[in-house]
C-alpha cells in the first residue's frame, strides 16, 4: 500500500495558512498525540540546545536527511553552506521549494548515491527512519557511501525506556522499535515503523558497520546527539 503523505500534506497546508488541525500521530503505547506542526517551521532563535549544538558542528558539503519542512537546511543555506535537503515526501519537496531551498532531492535515502558529503545530518530523531535494528544496520552501511572518509554523520535520538517504567518491556523486539500512523482531516495513512535507540545500542551497531560513535551532547529529556565518523 502506498503512503498517502498525510504528514507532508499537513506541513504544506500550514505553509499555505489552510491547515486544519489536528494532525494526529497514533501509537502503540497510549492515546494519539497531536503533532505541533509549527515546530517544523521554527526559526533558529527557537531551536533547542541540541539543535543549536548540532548545527554548530557541521562542516563542508551537507546532506540534510529527512529534511521535512527544511528548517535546518534553510538555516544552513543562510550561512552560505552548500546544503542539499532530502526527503521522501513529494509534498515536503514542494514545500521546501516554496520556502526557497535551492538543492532538493525527493528520494528514499537508501536509493540515493549521488556524490559524497562532508556532513550528513539526521535531526529530530532522523535515525528513526531505519524503523528497526535490522534495517539500522543496512542504513549505517549505506551511509558510508554518502560521506567522505574524513566526514561525519550527526544524528539525535532518545532512550525511551521510560515508557516501560510501569509496563512490561517487549520480549520479542527491541523496546525502541515502534509503529505509528498519521491521521489528518479524517484520513488515516499507512502505518510505519520508527526507531528510538539508546546510546549503547547505537554505539555497538555503528561499530559493527565501521563507524566510530561519539555522544557529543545530552539533555535532560534523555535525548542525545551523536557523531559518527569512519573508522
Amino acid at each position: 500500500m502506498q503512503m498517502k503523505d498525510i504528514f507532508g500534506e499537513a506541513l504544506l497546508d500550514f505553509h499555505h495558512a489552510c491547515f486544519q488541525p489536528p494532525l494526529l500521530l497514533h501509537n502503540e503505547y497510549g492515546p494519539p498525540e497531536e503533532i505541533p506542526v509549527e515546530t517544523y517551521f521554527r526559526e533558529a532563535d527557537d531551536y533547542s540546545e541540541l539543535e543549536i549544538f548540532a548545527l554548530e558542528c557541521v562542516k563542508g558539503r551537507i546532506l540534510d536527511i529527512g529534511a521535512a519542512a527544511g528548517r535546518h537546511a534553510l538555516h544552513l543555506q543562510s550561512k552560505n553552506f552548500d546544503v542539499t535537503a532530502m526527503d521522501i515526501s513529494e509534498n515536503c519537496g514542494e514545500l521546501m521549494r516554496l520556502r526557497g531551498i535551492e538543492k532538493i532531492v525527493i528520494e528514499d535515502v537508501m536509493h540515493f548515491r549521488a556524490g559524497l558529503f562532508d556532513t550528513g545530518i539526521m535531526l529530530m530523531n532522523g535515525i528513526g527512519l531505519a524503523g528497526d535494528l535490522q534495517q539500522l544496520r543496512k542504513l549505517l552501511l549505506h551511509l558510508k557511501n554518502l560521506v567522505e572518509h574524513a566526514g561525519q554523520i550527526l544524528l539525535d535520538s532518545t532512550d525511551i525506556s521510560y515508557l516501560y517504567e510501569e509496563s512490561t518491556v517487549p520480549e520479542h523486539k527491541y523496546y525502541g522499535e515502534l509503529t505509528f500512523f498519521y491521521e489528518y482531516k479524517g484520513i488515516v495513512d499507512q502505518s510505519f515503523n520508527w526507531l528510538y535507540i539508546d546510546q549503547d545500542t547505537l554505539t555497538r551497531a555503528a561499530l559493527d558497520c565501521g563507524w566510530q560513535c561519539q555522544v557529543i551532547f545530552e539533555d535532560e529529556t534523555d535525548a542525545y546527539l551523536a557523531r559518527l565518523t569512519h573508522i
